[in-house]
């Protein structure tokens, strides 16, 4: 039996369910061990990958009946989050080893964090129906089974799922040089404390939202505003390059200590979304335990 080939796409899945990848890494750990223990009962009367599937998903479940949903900033209601907060994943965990082009795009799709940020505003079963269906393209009756429903309460469930979640924003694709030199306009201009290049970068619906903080910021004026009184002096926020949620991002350290990390969703005319992760933590997650060897100085 060949369970580890499934263990990034099988992450990936849990992450989309659960919303941080730590929780995700978990559940993938105990989905791996009821395996094991079930494994003389597979009948094989479903593939090995969608029995794997059926058991995260119900882990996924269990974990999510112990605790609330984690909205982003600008999906709060009265309702206080409190810590559920969505964290960002590397791609390096989730993207295939497949060189293929299209299958890296098509994973990277579906954990950009309009979609996970979206699928934490859904109960758990509407959730896991709309992922079963919409991102995974399992069968009506291959996703009952795994739910142990039927197949009408499995097209129900995915309808009032679709009522509730509106569709990700398009802001249109960019060609791979055309986001590394986004970001890299945008580490320069933050390193910097260039507040008029920063601008030049952002669209005109440009938002900022920070993670963890109930406050976000739309439109490029109101964003400059912001940015004025976070930017400091030059050399104080330093940045190096990386990837998360399939979307080009920047590693933060500020006055040598480690900050967090931005994730940045672009398009046609510039940054329409930052993303912003206040949590130290993701630094040595993304970059690794050395930041000095990483680490891009202002230039």
């Amino acid at each position: 039996m060949d369970f580890e080939s499934y263990r990034r796409e099988l992450l990936a899945h849990c992450y989309r369910m659960l919303g941080t990848p730590e929780e995700a890494e978990d559940v993938v750990q105990e989905t791996y061990l009821r395996a094991w223990r079930a494994y003389d009962r597979f009948e094989g009367r479903a593939s090995l990958r969608s029995w794997l599937y059926r058991i995260a998903t119900n882990a996924c479940l269990t974990a999510l009946e112990q605790r609330g949903r984690r909205p982003m900033p600008s999906g709060l209601d009265a309702a206080d989050p409190g810590d559920a907060w969505p964290r960002p994943i590397p791609d390096a965990l989730i993207t295939p080893s497949s060189s293929d082009p299209a299958e890296i795009a098509l994973a990277r799709d579906g954990v950009r964090l309009a979609l996970i940020a979206g699928l934490q505003l859904l109960p758990p079963r509407q959730r896991a129906v709309l992922i079963l269906r919409e991102v995974l393209a399992f069968p009506a009756a291959e996703v009952a089974e795994m739910l142990g429903t039927t197949v009408a309460a499995v097209k129900s469930t995915l309808q009032r799922a679709r009522a509730t979640l509106d569709a990700p924003r398009e802001v249109g694709e960019l060609t791979e040089p055309e986001q590394l030199s986004l970001l890299n306009r945008y580490m320069s201009a933050f390193m910097n404390s260039d507040l008029t290049a920063l601008e030049e970068i952002l669209r005109e619906d440009a938002v900022i939202e920070p993670v963890p903080s109930r406050t976000w910021f739309a439109g490029r004026e109101t964003c400059v505003a912001f940015l004025r009184t976070v930017m400091g002096a030059p050399g104080e926020w330093r940045m190096t390059p990386t990837r998360a949620n399939g979307q080009p991002a920047a590693v933060t350290w500020y006055r040598g200590e480690p900050w967090g990390i931005a994730v940045l969703t672009l398009g046609k005319g510039g940054i329409a979304r930052i993303t912003v992760f206040g949590f130290p933590d993701l630094v040595e997650r993304f970059a690794g335990p050395d930041p000095a060897n990483r680490t891009i100085t202002p230039g």
